[in-house]
């Protein structure tokens, strides 16, 4: 049985780059020939997926609702049961989610990231908590039932009271999905470059861990239920495209700096516009970086990633090593069994990027 694959359409543009954002994102322009060079990554593709299921498309950026021309072209070829596009609720209007609709798009995400006007200006953001709920309702509106919102804490002046606030009002959306993200500081943005200044109006951590306990309680009165470190869905409503980052599912990145994770090989598209254009120009493929992992390699990676899963992990047929590095994990009561499972204990799911450093290290 042929397994099923994803596919990943990066648009870049932006109106303006957040001061935390780590992307790679540029203003609006060459959007012609950009379509142009996309089109063309995707007919030289076309071979390696041909004759395969696509269980999901997703639109990423930069904000892709700025040119839905492109999400329209794309729509053209493709299709899968979970069609997924990004948007900034500033963009949100009701002809425009009414366009995606009428395309096939069934899932959108709004990246809301807050509802507290304040913060939405330390964050560089463009759009208010009023704006970010009604795009929600105008969504909903066109008949996109399936929505996905995302929301950051552990910002710079945020509190635990700001933060309820926002999750109370969070919760009485009409959405299915929500991702939850806690900053952090990336190399070469705004925010790492006056991150001394902001470093003392940081949450505490004691603070930091209520915000998630609050937020993680919350969401499972109103039905959305943790199944990812940084996912709550309604029932029926898990992340297919998502999900297939943290089973290993094999997946094919579209447009400059998109990532794929194709037959044991990692690979990155060049991170620069008119470098891309040109490469495809010249009928070759725009990658940047590739890399071929050994086999002991890619199962630690799905093991370290698998365990974001609140389900956790088959057991099954590992090597000795990596049974006794498991148990070695289990004595720091960061994993813990369940007969042929394993899965991240709530320390575990609290220091997971020094659960995964030591499985894939």
């Amino acid at each position: 049985m042929v397994s099923p694959l994803s596919l990943y359409f990066h648009f870049p543009f932006c109106t303006r780059k957040c001061p935390y954002c780590h992307f790679y994102v540029i203003p609006k322009k060459r959007e012609e020939s950009f379509l142009k060079a996309l089109l063309k990554e995707w007919e030289m593709r076309l071979p390696q997926i041909q004759n395969k299921e696509i269980a999901s498309l997703y639109f990423g950026g930069g904000t892709p609702t700025l040119f839905p021309e492109g999400i329209e072209a794309i729509l053209q070829q493709a299709s899968a049961p979970e069609i997924t596009v990004e948007t900034n609720p500033e963009d949100v209007t009701p002809e425009l989610m009414q366009k995606l609709h009428d395309l096939g798009v069934n899932r959108v995400s709004i990246g809301i990231q807050s509802l507290d006007n304040i913060l939405l200006k330390h964050l560089g953001r463009t759009h208010t908590a009023q704006k970010a709920i009604a795009a929600v309702e105008m969504t909903r509106a066109a008949g996109i039932n399936n929505i996905t919102i995302d929301l950051m804490y552990e910002l710079p002046h945020q509190t635990l009271e700001t933060w309820k606030e926002t999750i109370d009002q969070a919760i009485e959306l009409p959405i299915a999905h929500l991702s939850l993200y806690n900053l952090t500081i990336e190399p070469h943005t705004a925010f790492q470059k006056k991150e001394k200044e902001l470093r003392p109006h940081l949450p505490s951590e004691e603070t930091c861990t209520a915000m998630l306990d609050y937020a993680c309680n919350r969401f499972h009165e109103a039905g959305l239920i943790r199944y990812e470190i940084s996912a709550f869905a309604r029932e029926g409503k898990v992340s297919i495209h998502n999900t297939g980052y943290w089973t290993s599912r094999p997946f094919l990145g579209y447009g400059p700096s998109a990532f794929s994770y194709w037959e044991g090989k990692r690979f990155q598209n060049i991170c620069h516009m008119n470098k891309y254009i040109k490469q495809l120009e010249e009928g070759t493929f725009p990658v940047d970086f590739e890399e071929e992992l050994s086999p002991l390699l890619q199962l630690h990676e799905k093991i370290a990633i698998g365990l974001r899963l609140t389900g956790g992990i088959s057991l099954r047929n590992l090597p000795l090593s990596t049974e006794s590095l498991l148990k070695e994990l289990a004595q720091e009561g960061w994993i813990e069994y369940q007969e042929n499972h394993a899965k991240l204990t709530e320390q575990g799911t609290l220091f997971y990027d020094t659960v995964a450093e030591m499985i894939i290290l």
